[in-house]
């Protein structure tokens, strides 16, 4: 599937994202710092091996990317959310945060962040509680699905 947001691609899928995008990007947002080329594999390893992925292109060049791993029913898990940093405060990062959310509405999700990103998390959201920023449970009991 493909959107368009703000005139940038955003991709949903978790086949077919390049490695060296993957890393050019992780290394932009200072997750990254090289590394042995053998290594680089697992840039798109990650991808497979997640439950969802949305990856946002300029042309050519990934932007901006958040993937989940979930068990599709109960729980979901935001692994990585990272947008370059020529492209924040446009409202980005919530559009990816929003279209993950809509993969499984009703669940519990979380987010593996630091705490500098607390406050992102709770401008979408989630409710933040010693190191975990937490989101289902609240909306689905404040939309009548649970107690």
């Amino acid at each position: 599937m493909y959107q368009y947001y703000q005139g940038l691609t955003i991709r949903e899928g978790t086949t077919g994202v390049p490695a060296e995008r993957v890393k050019q990007l992780f290394e932009e947002v200072g997750w990254s710092r090289g590394g042995p080329a053998w290594q680089d594999e697992k840039f798109s390893l990650i991808f497979e091996n997640s439950t969802w992925a949305f990856t946002v292109w300029e042309e050519e060049r990934m932007v901006g990317m958040v993937r989940v791993v979930s068990d599709q029913i109960m729980m979901a898990t935001i692994m990585d959310l990272a947008v370059s940093e020529s492209y924040r405060g446009k409202g980005l990062a919530h559009k990816l945060i929003s279209l993950c959310m809509e993969k499984l509405p009703h669940g519990d999700w979380f987010a593996h962040t630091s705490e500098e990103n607390f406050s992102f998390y709770e401008s979408c959201g989630f409710q933040v509680e010693e190191n975990c920023s937490f989101y289902g449970y609240r909306k689905a009991r404040d939309e009548g699905h649970r107690l």
